[in-house]
């Protein structure tokens, strides 16, 4: 989330929450040795997972969760947790990445190593996790959905020959959910705040534009989920309806939602009984996918 327009009632969030499994996420580093990149030894320098396994796990699928924030803080809240939670009362495994970010002295290439070191990590303990690790995807709100689509459009097989076992799998995620994502770095419809944590003032004009996603579709690119809001004047629909056109074009795949009313940074929407809906269409798009329920 770069900001948020509704604060739900903190009673109606207890209320919420308690209808939810109460399983609580097991917190790995990434990198127990280390991150590529690091500046430094502290907690702000240490890329982690919460994994959220299901009691009752019905389907095969499992999702990275990449919080939104401007590339400068976390929602890890209503962005992750709540999510995380939610996903895992349909039966999905569901891993929340707490990545490096400029508000931890970050910018481009830390987050993109962590999200795809994410996707690695959980495919190649598949097993372990109780999933298909051909059934591994992303998920990202605002600037998380920027990082969630970089690592839909940047990806690699593995290197074969890397000593560290988890370097040999694939990051490619097999699907994408976007959430009002910040897509494109480029104007007129760039989010300015994301696109200066992650790359500076004074960006390449070259790196802004592999980072604008929209531009690096392929036929390769996973299928899409894609929602947002018309009245979002923070992350505009633009940024959707752009990748959602590439997605078309590439023969890719892929559903897009504009919900006419809701600001920014909504996250679930409990408290909206029609933007909370978005949730359902996602439900309906997984099981389409044979996402869901155990196929």
């Amino acid at each position: 989330m770069i900001c948020s327009q509704k604060i739900l009632p903190a009673f109606l969030l207890i209320l919420w929450a308690a209808a939810l499994p109460a399983a609580e996420p097991k917190i790995e580093l990434l990198w127990p040795a280390g991150a590529p990149g690091a500046k430094g030894d502290t907690d702000n320098d240490k890329p982690k997972l919460q994994i959220y396994v299901p009691e009752k796990q019905t389907s095969h699928a499992g999702i990275v969760i990449c919080p939104g924030g401007g590339y400068g803080h976390l929602a890890m809240g209503h962005e992750g947790t709540q999510v995380a939670q939610w996903l895992n009362s349909l039966g999905i495994a569901a891993f929340v990445l707490d990545y490096r970010h400029q508000g931890r002295g970050y910018g481009h290439p830390a987050p993109l190593d962590d999200a795809q070191r994410a996707i690695r990590t959980v495919r190649s303990r598949a097993n372990e996790f109780g999933i298909d690790p051909k059934k591994v995807g992303i998920m990202g709100f605002s600037a998380g959905g920027h990082l969630a689509s970089t690592a839909g459009t940047h990806f690699d097989a593995g290197n074969l020959n890397a000593k560290d076992a988890i370097d040999r799998v694939s990051c490619r995620p097999d699907f994408m959910i976007l959430c009002y994502p910040a897509v494109t770095l480029t104007d007129p419809y760039t989010h300015a705040g994301s696109r200066k944590n992650l790359l500076g003032d004074k960006p390449d004009p070259e790196l802004v534009k592999s980072l604008s996603n929209e531009t690096q579709v392929t036929s390769e690119t996973p299928q899409t989920f894609l929602f947002h809001t018309n009245g979002d004047e923070v992350v505009v629909p633009e940024n959707s309806v752009l990748f959602y056109l590439a997605l078309r074009k590439a023969k890719v795949p892929a559903e897009l939602h504009i919900y006419q009313d809701g600001g920014h940074g909504s996250g679930l929407a409990v408290s909206d009984p029609i933007l909370t809906t978005w949730k359902e269409r996602l439900r309906d798009w997984l099981k389409s996918r044979s996402l869901l329920g155990g196929e």
